[in-house]
């Protein structure tokens, strides 16, 4: 067990970086936007959002490196994209260039949410897969805390501090492709590309007690059911194709990453000071990583379901008090508050469960594409939902931005009540039968 979790926090380490990559550009926002003149919508939609429409990039083509090249591979090449994206990033002297050096990170980003889940997702037990591929998530948050706090510390430094803000992620993402060299490859892609032997090695240290030829018969029986030439869009794979789908929609209509990308502005809308929204944002860091860590212990335990519900209600609450306090002029630290709330349903919710269940709920051949499928949902929407937020807080305001996130997060409740599934405790052979089934019943009935 040793190996098997120093190798998912290795891989997982790729979330790290997502997470630092994703927030560190909140304390270069306003300096960014000063130093070059740029228009709230350019500055939104090209300065700020770049990084995001490269993660959409990366999270629609990811699976073809992921499914060709195999899960160890992209992780290596994610880092790559990281570093490179850092230094540039940090260097450049104009919005363009800047843009298109944090879009290379976005591509990082993008691949890594198919590729590191897939990952851990293939070496874990089942009755520990919940713990081991949140992982990805509890160093998202991690990244996202140090971020902040990075961010805070750096405020002063040298003439332009956001140069030191963006270019200190040069660091892990060196450190993180090293660690990354040293695991070995997923036992279900060696299966898939008929590298039997390598593939019942590593099976051997996953679980020394089991039967390996068997497990390796069955992985490949189900390799074999997905027939070549079958895609995630067929008939058969519709309902797992819809929870993907409905549950990256619902996580980005939560208003998370608008929230992650512009928390200093949103607080200093509430009318802190620009030093104490920076510390503000320190705060949600804690509390993201506190209340992942408790999602990350409950999630094997409750079930993915059972966190869902309770995120969702949790949402409902925090969004709707934030959007009172902006429509009635509350002020002071009742936004920092309610939105700390807002962080830890997130992170015990959706945070917790999103990556996990996405990389369940798709058979082996076809994980990389289907995780595929739910990432690009969720970024393409959280490259729209973030670059509309200057623009939309400058019209309509704040406080109609947040009602319209909480009433998105009662039909969250909806769906998780009336449509998801409870997969804790599962094999991934197991769960491919069993979602695949419901549809074929499904259609029988229809």
């Amino acid at each position: 067990m040793n190996k098997i979790l120093t190798w998912s926090i290795s891989a997982a380490l790729a979330g790290f970086l997502f997470g630092f990559d994703t927030v560190v550009i909140s304390g270069a926002d306003k300096q960014l936007q000063a130093l070059w003149g740029t228009s709230d919508a350019f500055h939104g939609s090209v300065v700020m959002a770049m990084a995001l429409w490269g993660t959409v990039v990366g999270a629609i083509f990811g699976g073809i490196p992921t499914n060709k090249f195999g899960r160890k591979n992209t992780l290596m090449v994610i880092g790559f994209l990281y570093f490179i994206s850092a230094l540039g990033s940090a260097l450049v002297d104009d919005p363009i260039s800047f843009a298109i050096f944090r879009f290379l990170g976005g591509l990082g980003v993008g691949a890594s949410t198919i590729a590191a889940p897939a990952y851990v997702s293939e070496i874990a037990p089942a009755d520990k897969r919940g713990k081991l591929v949140s992982l990805y998530q509890f160093n998202i948050v991690l990244g996202i805390l140090i971020a902040f706090l990075s961010n805070y510390l750096l405020r002063s430094t040298g003439d332009e501090p956001w140069r030191w803000m963006v270019g200190v992620e040069a660091i892990p993402a060196f450190i993180y492709c090293i660690f990354v060299f040293f695991i070995p490859r997923s036992p279900r892609w060696l299966v898939s590309k008929g590298k039997m032997a390598e593939a019942k090695q590593v099976l051997e240290i996953i679980d020394p007690g089991i039967d390996v030829s068997t497990k390796v018969a069955e992985i490949k029986h189900q390799d074999d059911i997905e027939k070549t030439g079958e895609n995630i869009f067929m008939k058969k794979y519709r309902f797992p194709l819809i929870l993907a789908f409905l549950i990256a929609f619902f996580n980005q209509l939560s208003g998370i990453n608008a929230f992650l990308y512009y928390a200093p502005r949103i607080f200093e809308s509430a009318g802190l000071g620009e030093s104490t929204a920076l510390l503000s944002s320190i705060g949600i860091g804690v509390i993201n990583l506190i209340f992942t860590l408790l999602g990350v212990f409950l999630i094997d335990r409750l079930g993915r379901k059972q966190l869902m519900l309770y995120g969702s209600v949790g949402y409902i609450i925090s969004l709707s008090l934030v959007a009172a306090a902006f429509f009635l002029n509350w002020g002071g630290l009742w936004v920092p508050i309610f939105l700390f709330l807002f962080i830890a349903s997130h992170a015990i919710g959706q945070g917790a469960v999103i990556w996990v269940f996405i990389s369940e709920i798709f058979p082996n051949r076809l994980r990389a594409s289907g995780q595929a499928f739910g990432s690009s949902t969720h970024w393409v929407l959280a490259a729209i939902i973030p670059s509309s937020i200057p623009f939309l807080f400058s019209t309509i305001g704040p406080a109609y931005v947040f009602a319209f996130f909480a009433f998105m997060m009662v039909l969250q409740l909806l769906f998780v009540i009336f449509m998801m599934p409870e997969t804790k405790g599962k094999s991934l052979e197991q769960l491919a039968e069993e979602l695949s089934l419901k549809e074929q019943v499904s259609t029988s009935i229809n």
